[in-house]
C-alpha cells in the first residue's frame, strides 16, 4: 500500500511538471504571434456618419453600426450586475481566465463528446471579438486564454466597457435605448 501511494505521488508530480512545461512551451510558441493587447486602449468603435441641418437637427445617419459608445461611469450598476450574473459571475475573482469554467467545459466535452459549454469569461470574449475569429478550435481557445491573461493589466471596468459597447452595443437599441443610460437632467 505504501509503495502504491508513493508511486501515485510520483506520478502526480511528474504529470504536474509535464503539464507546466507544456504550458510554458505553448505560451512561448503562441504569444509572439498574437497582437498587442495595449491596442485596446486606443480602440475607436464604429459609429454612424451623422448629417445635421444648419439648425443643428439630425437629418440622416449612414453606416453599418448604430451605436453611441458610452463611458464606464454612464453604465448603470444594475445593468453591469445583470451581465455579470449571466455571463461571468466570477469576473472580479479570476485573472481573466476562469479555470473552474474551463474545467467544467472540459468535463462536459469528455462526458458528452460535444462542445456544449465554452468556459469563456467576459475578458476572453473581448479578446476573441477584438483580435481573433469565431471559429471553434482548440488553438483559438489557447490564443484567447493567453490574450485574456495579458489583458488583465486593464481595469475590470475598462474590460466591461469594451464588452458592453462592442459586443452588445449598449449605447443604442440592442440592449437599452440611450435614454436609460443617459437620464434626462430636467
Amino acid at each position: 500500500m505504501l509503495r502504491l501511494s508513493r508511486f501515485l505521488i510520483k506520478l502526480i508530480l511528474a504529470l504536474s511538471f509535464l503539464s507546466l512545461v507544456a504550458a510554458i512551451v505553448v505560451y512561448f510558441f503562441l504569444a509572439p504571434k498574437l497582437p498587442d493587447t495595449k491596442t485596446l486602449k486606443q480602440t475607436q468603435l464604429q459609429i454612424p456618419l451623422r448629417i445635421y441641418s444648419s439648425e443643428g437637427l439630425l437629418m440622416a445617419e449612414f453606416g453599418e453600426k448604430r451605436r453611441i459608445p458610452v463611458e464606464a461611469k454612464e453604465i448603470p450598476q444594475p445593468l453591469i450586475d445583470a451581465f455579470l450574473a449571466a455571463e461571468d459571475d466570477r469576473f472580479y475573482q479570476h485573472p481573466g481566465v476562469d479555470y473552474q469554467g474551463i474545467i467544467r467545459a472540459a468535463y462536459s466535452l469528455l462526458t458528452t463528446g460535444s462542445k456544449t459549454q465554452g468556459g469563456s469569461t467576459i475578458t476572453m470574449q473581448v479578446a476573441r471579438n477584438f483580435f481573433l475569429s469565431n471559429e471553434k478550435t482548440y488553438l483559438r481557445k489557447l490564443n484567447e486564454i493567453i490574450l485574456a491573461l495579458e489583458m488583465e493589466q486593464f481595469i475590470e471596468r475598462e474590460i466591461l466597457t469594451l464588452y458592453l459597447n462592442k459586443l452588445l452595443v449598449v449605447g443604442y437599441g440592442v440592449v437599452l435605448p440611450p435614454c436609460v443610460l443617459r437620464p434626462s437632467t430636467e
